[in-house]
């Protein structure tokens, strides 16, 4: 949305439904509720934090690349924009940031990153880090 590098905001499904991020507090987890005793929106909120939970664990992890840890091929950079993985967080509360810092190990492999969020930064290994694709990446 901006070109500054300092901006963490992107485009999000909201921005073309609504015009505007979506900022709803999430909804009480319907996990265990029985779908009989459900009513009709009670069951539409279901099937959405299903939705939810299957692409967070299926998608999120097909964008990080699967590589022997060994050799280092990973394409993240110093600058690269990533959403930062946490379990148990709802879709609205992943947290994006901005690679600030590498740490390689003695073989040379680069296994972990400083990130900076709006709320500081932090430090994460590179498996639980999913870098977002560029126009760069749309265009090969």
């Amino acid at each position: 949305m901006s070109s500054s590098p300092n901006d963490f905001l992107s485009l999000s499904p909201g921005h073309f439904l609504i015009g505007r991020p979506l900022n709803a507090l999430p909804a009480p987890s319907l996990d265990n509720a029985k779908e009989s005793s459900l009513d009709r929106y009670g069951r539409l909120e279901q099937i959405r934090q299903h939705f939810w939970k299957r692409w967070q664990k299926e998608y999120i992890s097909e964008m990080q690349l699967r590589t022997k840890w060994k050799v280092d091929k990973s394409k993240i950079n110093i600058g690269d924009l990533v959403l930062l993985q946490e379990d148990n967080s709802p879709p609205l509360c992943w947290r994006m940031g901005r690679i600030v810092r590498l740490f390689h190990g003695t073989d040379g492999v680069c296994r972990v990153a400083d990130v900076e969020t709006t709320r500081g930064c932090v430090r994460r290994p590179l498996v639980r880090l999913c870098p977002l694709p560029t126009s760069e990446d749309l265009q090969a």
